[in-house]
């Protein structure tokens, strides 16, 4: 598949986008989602011998509350436990094999909304469209075009402070990816190439023998591509009765995940409709018809400042312009609102503790 053309949308994702919720803009540090995927990280490095205390450590989250379905755990809490396992474990293969380990059935009425899909092809739209019911620390695109599908993966902008993480995090989705395409399309289901962002390490990598395709590395994104014979087959346990009830069910849990955020993420989506002219605050209290004491009072009460949410949002779309672009400062700068790079580099420095130019050479 050509660099130079972009994928398009499958019809199957518009027609589930225009009855799917809004997503939430969740926080690096909100615990609000369920502790699936730091489960199967926690029970692999355990069964590798890895103290649970050591594997879990700056968690929080006890070795007890791991597979306690009320637990909850932030996308900073999964981070950290991906760095202890970077730490802990000299496995070659280990993001890849945690994402491999996670199925279908690990994910609840999430991961039963996939299976029930009536076809592969509105599997595929579920699954991008409702992620954030799976403790997300990248982004996923499906698109398809020309007998070819691809699914491109981002790992959270924050992660671009530390290519291990980066890595980590991008091995472990696209062993994810693989195990959930091989429960709902059968076993041989093989893509036809895999290509990373990144230059090959020798710390850990992907198994080649077991992904069975063609891996390149260094590639302008992380995609897995395979051919879109694969999404014509009857997907023989999808069910037409069952799916809408099921996607109701997600759409529920959808809202009960914006609750948990509350107020921080209403702002973080207004702030997001023009980051480099943000609203004031008062103007937000405003759209959300309540007065600047109310508003003030809600973040104190969440930990939260409105100074804080603004600049981790500039910190996060800053990180991916370094990444996944070649904007010079000055651009990215007045994208998100600095009157010169000077002043940009001197915010980023302050959020990462790292220079712009640093994040390029990594």
């Amino acid at each position: 598949m050509r660099d130079s053309k972009q994928p398009g949308r499958s019809p199957a994702l518009r027609s589930v986008s225009s009855s799917a919720r809004e997503r939430p803009i969740v926080g690096l540090d909100e615990r609000v989602y369920e502790s699936t995927k730091l489960a199967a990280l926690f029970d692999i490095l355990v069964d590798q011998g890895c103290p649970a205390g050591d594997v879990l450590r700056n968690v929080n989250l006890t070795a007890d509350e791991v597979h306690s379905p009320r637990s909850r755990i932030s996308l900073a809490d999964l981070m950290t436990a991906c760095k202890n396992a970077i730490r802990l474990s000299s496995d070659p293969h280990l993001p890849y094999r945690i994402g491999t380990s996670i199925h279908i059935s690990t994910y609840g009425m999430y991961g039963f909304a996939i299976l029930c899909c009536p076809d592969f092809r509105k599997a595929m739209a579920f699954a991008e469209l409702y992620h954030a019911l799976a403790t997300p620390l990248a982004t996923i695109e499906f698109t398809e075009e020309d007998g070819v599908a691809t699914w491109t993966i981002e790992p959270n902008a924050r992660t671009a402070t530390d290519p291990k993480v980066y890595r980590f995090v991008t091995e472990m989705q696209i062993g994810i990816h693989i195990s959930l395409m091989r429960d709902i399309m059968g076993p041989s289901f093989t893509p036809d190439q895999i290509s990373v962002a990144y230059p090959e390490a020798h710390d850990f990598g992907l198994p080649a023998d077991q992904i069975g395709c063609r891996l390149s590395f260094a590639s302008r994104t992380n995609r897995i591509i395979f051919r879109s014979a694969w999404l014509d087959q009857a997907a023989n346990l999808g069910n037409k009765t069952t799916y809408p009830a099921v996607v109701a069910l997600c759409d529920d849990l959808l809202n009960d995940l914006k609750s948990r955020i509350g107020i921080a993420g209403e702002i973080r989506a207004l702030l997001l409709r023009d980051i480099a002219n943000p609203p004031t605050l008062a103007a937000i209290a405003k759209l959300l018809e309540m007065s600047d004491r109310s508003l003030r009072r809600q973040l104190r009460e969440q930990g939260i400042s409105f100074r804080g949410l603004l600049d981790e949002l500039r910190m996060q779309i800053a990180l991916k312009y370094l990444r996944t672009t070649r904007l010079a400062n000055e651009d990215i700068a007045l994208a998100l609102g600095f009157s010169d790079a000077a002043n940009f580099r001197r915010a980023f420095r302050r959020w990462t503790n790292k220079s712009p130019s640093k994040i390029r050479e990594e």
